[in-house]
């Protein structure tokens, strides 16, 4: 893999020839540029021009440590393998163009970009893509703002205990609130029945002829000639 080359003429002269006969060779580098841009989680395109070959080693070291690989292909390879995902980089693919592959942490990725290009100008952000959409070179260095892997998966625990606990909190309150309904029930009589027909022969109701009567001479209403039956279901259940 080469730089890409600095004069459009050229370039263009090299994409016609490749047009007529691709090599064996760049059909291979077109492949290895599309995996890697559909696995990619993202992808940064830079420039590059002017930076020395230990300045670019540093940064590949940074970029490594935050998840990324950094490579530097031809526009015309890179363009052909875009081409094939429906990724428009035509506008981004202009001058000497190395690209970071980010494979999860695009935040950390970002970052080390941004924080490098403050201390070496000649390091420029051109965009990236970002889940199939391109991005700016402005929505890149937004990217860095987005908080790192570690941070993320710290904020998803303390989500995850949150909800952990207030699940926990739901369960308890339900059980507890059911044991509540279920007492309410029971002191309410709405099992009486239920268990009167579960219950043994002895406790049966004792006979009727047992049960008080009432007065002969007593006119009042019907409502006060029922009271020896409530009676008598009071002694059964007192028994």
């Amino acid at each position: 893999m080469t730089d890409n080359p600095e004069h459009p003429e050229a370039a263009e002269h090299e994409a016609e020839a490749d047009a007529k006969e691709p090599r064996p060779e760049k059909v291979a580098v077109v492949t290895e540029v599309k995996e890697r841009m559909s696995e990619a989680e993202a992808v940064i395109l830079t420039e590059y021009r002017g930076l020395s070959v230990k300045e670019l080693q540093s940064l590949r070291a940074s970029l490594t440590e935050a998840g990324a690989v950094y490579k530097v292909y031809k526009n015309t390879l890179v363009r052909r393998a875009a081409d094939e995902l429906d990724w428009d980089l035509a506008d981004l693919l202009v001058g000497p163009t190395a690209m970071a592959f980010v494979a999860s942490d695009v935040g950390s990725a970002a970052k080390a970009l941004t924080e490098f290009a403050k201390g070496q100008p000649l390091l420029v952000l051109k965009g990236g893509v970002m889940g199939g959409d391109v991005l700016d070179d402005q929505a890149v260095k937004a990217l860095a703002d987005l908080p790192s892997g570690p941070e993320i998966y710290s904020k998803l625990a303390a989500g995850i205990n949150g909800t952990a606990r207030g699940l926990a909190a739901g369960i308890h309150g339900t059980h507890r609130s059911l044991a509540y309904v279920l007492q309410a029930a029971i002191d309410g009589g709405v099992f009486a029945d239920d268990v009167a027909a579960t219950a043994e022969p002895t406790t049966e109701a004792a006979p009727a002829a047992d049960a008080p009567e009432a007065p002969a001479d007593d006119a009042t209403p019907d409502t006060n000639t029922e009271a020896p039956a409530a009676d008598a279901a009071e002694s059964t259940e007192e028994s």
